[in-house]
């Protein structure tokens, strides 16, 4: 294991004294995996303001599949409130800061592994790249989406807020308005509940390989978030065992699915900055050319807001990202391995569509770009 750097050896008992001062004792230095785990909160970010609760779960799977957690922080920039002055100039920085501390605390530690636990726009691709650098075996908990809103008989969210300010502004609407719906559009934990890009990223993340089934679209206050993080903390470390690092599954396919999804779910695109990025860190190319080619090749299949009135937990209760996947299934690269050690193909075997109206099937589709 990677931890017998610092725990290995008469050499390494300086290193095992810093470490018992940190509670470990002799049983925790005979082959238990040392796991990483990125925790992304802040309490100024409503997707991150959850995250001490997931990692609690995350800690209690790996403790009782026979690892050693430990938790290190992240920074995390808010889009929606970084934006309209200058400190949007640091939100997509900030992304190269957040990969940077994985890799050196991953690297700093000789972690066995990882369980990155992100949410927003710029941290999901942040805590992957920085991943993605130490080769790992790496597992991830995306925060959930914000659950949505109803505001006069209509779904409300953030783009409705701000799309009120521009009804203000045109003097379509009073304060007033702008106001009660500035207070009702995002109620809690989660990121927003549009298919925004932290939104978009998580489904991504999970067609990638990267998360548990339904990760991404279970949202942040419903209690299957938690039953998810202790699967993935007992995952992480059977990952370990097998050797499941990540770049055996961060593979040219996977990166082809996860334009594929992109195409399908018609996501932020935002997507064009970040899996790129993604893509440089595994060594594979991934450029506009190949999201142009793959426009053309899969069809558009979800209407999701800020696109449509459909919502995230709309997509979640159709199915999520597996009955997405498997009405694509042949269109995509189904015998990829993800993080459950077993493919796409293997994880959506039972996969059904529970709503047609929100997954569209491939003969009555949204819209298909023409050649």
């Amino acid at each position: 294991m990677k931890s017998d750097n610092i725990k290995e050896g008469i050499q390494r008992a300086p290193h095992r004294s810093l470490l018992r001062a940190c509670g470990l004792d002799d049983e925790d230095f005979k082959k238990k995996p040392f796991i990483g785990i990125a925790n992304s909160f802040t309490d100024i970010v409503p997707g991150h303001i959850h995250l001490r609760d997931l990692v609690d779960f995350v800690k209690d799977g790996i403790i009782a599949a026979g690892g050693i957690p430990f938790e290190f922080d992240t920074m995390a920039i808010c889009d929606g409130i970084s934006m309209n002055h200058d400190g949007m100039k640091y939100s997509l920085p900030s992304r190269e800061i957040v990969a940077a501390t994985v890799e050196s605390m991953a690297k700093g530690h000789s972690f066995d592994g990882l369980v990155l636990i992100p949410s927003c726009d710029k941290v999901v691709p942040g805590m992957i790249m920085g991943a993605s650098r130490v080769d790992v075996p790496t597992i991830v908990v995306t925060s959930g989406p914000m659950i949505p809103r109803k505001y006069k008989g209509r779904e409300a969210d953030l783009i409705t807020v701000y799309e009120a300010v521009g009804q203000y502004s045109a003097g379509k609407t009073s304060e007033e308005e702008v106001l009660k719906l500035e207070k009702c559009a995002c109620p809690g934990p989660g990121s927003c509940s549009g298919l925004f890009t932290a939104n978009t990223m998580a489904c991504l993340t999970e067609t990638l390989g990267l998360t548990l089934p339904m990760c991404a679209t279970t949202h942040a206050v419903d209690e299957n978030n938690y039953l998810i993080a202790k699967a993935t903390g007992e995952r992480i470390v059977k990952m370990v065992e097998e050797d499941l690092t990540i770049s055996k599954i961060l593979t040219e396919e996977s990166f082809y699915n996860a334009i594929a999804m992109d195409m399908a779910l018609g996501g932020s695109s935002n997507t064009a900055l970040h899996l790129p990025a993604l893509a440089y860190e595994a060594g594979i190319d991934v450029n506009l050319e190949l999201f142009d080619k793959i426009s053309k090749e899969i069809p558009h299949i979800c209407l999701i807001s800020p696109a449509g009135t459909d919502t995230m937990l709309d997509l979640h209760n159709a199915g999520g990202i597996p009955a997405v996947l498997k009405t694509l299934e042949n269109k995509i690269n189904t015998d990829v391995l993800t993080c459950t050690g077993k493919t796409i193909e293997e994880n959506i075997e039972e996969t059904k569509v529970k709503n047609s109206n929100v997954i569209h099937p491939i003969d009555n589709l949204y819209m298909k770009m023409e050649v």
